[in-house]
């Protein structure tokens, strides 16, 4: 007995992955690499997103930055367009994201995102993307390295991650014998203020704690989505 792997889903005709390369290259050129948030942070949210049958679930948890409490939490269902694609996965994830933030009453001052900022071979991964359509401070925080050279970690358990000579992110030591974290700028926001908030972040366990919130509220989610069904 062969085991056959899951056919792809077709990409639908309206949706061109050249020309979506295109538009990645073209909006990398507006990541901005500075600090445009507030010296003092009051609130820093984590986002999500899963699925389950033909539904997109997004969710942007906010916590107060220094207690690192759940503040507020919104949830949307938004019906899936795209299939996964290689290098395009925030087409498929900011419309979900977005209709969750949307809902929000509180602003927070930077958005922590399960993904890669500039780390991405178009320098526009979903973090990146999603800094873009807000307006706000954003920072990929990826579980493995997307492209790059990781160089050699330093006494701050930190080390820089390079693609032809440009350093796009750095690879992040948390807890000791854990995988690192990959951080990189993802719009409005040094590389060094991205690695502070995630430090900050990220007091028990290796996976920042608004998006470990966000994740475990998806689940949530996606169990009430299938127990409906």
């Amino acid at each position: 007995m062969s085991l056959r792997r899951p056919k792809r889903k077709k990409i639908p005709l309206w949706f061109s992955v050249k020309k979506a390369h295109t538009a990645q290259m073209k909006a990398s050129k507006h990541i901005i690499q500075q600090d445009l948030l507030p010296e003092n942070i009051s609130y820093v949210a984590g986002v999500d997103v899963s699925y389950k049958n033909k539904l997109s679930i997004g969710v942007a948890a906010v916590l107060n930055y220094d207690t690192l409490s759940l503040v507020e939490s919104k949830i949307a269902h938004v019906k899936i367009k795209l299939p996964y694609i290689p290098t395009l996965l925030s087409f498929r994830e900011i419309p979900p994201v977005v209709a969750a933030i949307k809902k929000l009453h509180l602003q927070p001052d930077a958005f922590l995102v399960d993904g890669h900022g500039i780390m991405h071979p178009y320098r526009l991964g979903f973090a990146s993307h999603l800094g873009l359509v807000l307006r706000k401070p954003t920072i990929g925080v990826a579980k493995r390295p997307l492209i790059g050279n990781v160089g050699y970690f330093n006494k701050e358990s930190w080390a820089p991650i390079t693609d032809k000579g440009e350093v796009i992110g750095l690879a992040l030591i948390i807890k000791k014998r854990a995988n690192p974290l990959y951080i990189s700028i993802g719009h409005q926001i040094s590389l060094k203020r991205a690695m502070e908030i995630v430090r900050h972040c990220t007091p028990t366990h290796r996976i920042p704690k608004p998006i470990r919130l966000a994740h475990h509220l998806g689940a949530q989610e996606r169990r009430k989505v299938q127990n409906s069904n």
